[in-house]
């Protein structure tokens, strides 16, 4: 068994929330603990977080992070749903600094498809697979035969002069007071402009809003195949620990 547990952590605007993961099954190995993000969420807040998260497990293995930004070589590039004094920052070199183990951190859209395409509704597909997290903003996550293609962005593409997300996102629905018929539109309008570009065989449709998949699922008119996440929530806690190093 202890040969398949990693720990993933997964950072996101308002909660820190980690577990040890049977990497076979996908599953906990142990209950998830979550921590509120701080206020403001700077490097340091955030590393404290981590670092008692870790301690509350007694964690002293490697660890994988889903991180609300664009990872790259270890390095925030964005700051979507953090504080802006990440960007610049190696932040695998600082929680390690800090704990003493190696990390991966990366994009946690990618970390929610690494989980979907390793044990939730992209298992076994091959070809080309989109993962969509529709939340606050939109995430993306492109794989071709499983291999993933990192950072894609994809909600920040522009339809109609506007960036998708301000108007295909959960959060825009919620805010907005928009009908579930005019906001399932928009996010059609959106899966047909990437399918357009992509050509993917699958696409898998996550974020807290898929646990309503029977309200807006059906009515999807795109010629690729659209599903709901499997993993919804633990996603990016999977995905991290599957990432880790």
């Amino acid at each position: 068994m202890a040969d398949v547990l990693r720990f993933g952590v997964d950072v996101g605007g308002s909660g820190v929330k980690g577990a040890p993961v049977d990497c076979d099954t996908g599953e906990f190995a142990g209950e998830r603990q979550r921590f509120v993000t701080p206020q403001p969420s700077t490097p340091d807040a955030v590393t404290d977080i981590v670092v008692e998260l870790l301690d509350r497990f007694d964690w002293k293995g490697p660890v994988g992070v889903a991180f609300p930004a664009v990872v790259r070589a270890g390095v925030v590039l964005t700051a979507a749903n953090i504080d802006q004094s990440w960007i610049g920052v190696n932040v695998e070199e600082l929680f390690a600094k800090r704990r003493g183990v190696a990390f991966r951190v990366l994009n946690d859209a990618d970390a929610a498809g690494l989980a979907e395409v390793r044990f939730g509704a992209a298992r076994d597909v091959d070809g080309v697979v989109l993962v969509v997290t529709l939340g606050t903003g939109i995430g993306s996550a492109l794989f071709n035969d499983g291999v993933l293609v990192p950072n894609t962005e994809l909600g920040h593409i522009e339809i109609g002069g506007q960036d998708a997300e301000i108007k295909a996102a959960a959060r825009q629905r919620e805010l907005g007071e928009v009908s579930w018929s005019r906001w399932t539109k928009r996010v059609d309008r959106y899966l047909h402009t990437l399918e357009d570009l992509l050509w993917p065989d699958l696409i898998v449709v996550g974020g807290g809003i898929s646990k309503n998949w029977d309200r807006f699922g059906p009515d999807l008119t795109t010629r690729t195949k659209v599903v709901p996440a499997a993993l919804r929530n633990s996603a990016g806690i999977v995905g991290a620990a599957v990432a880790s190093p």
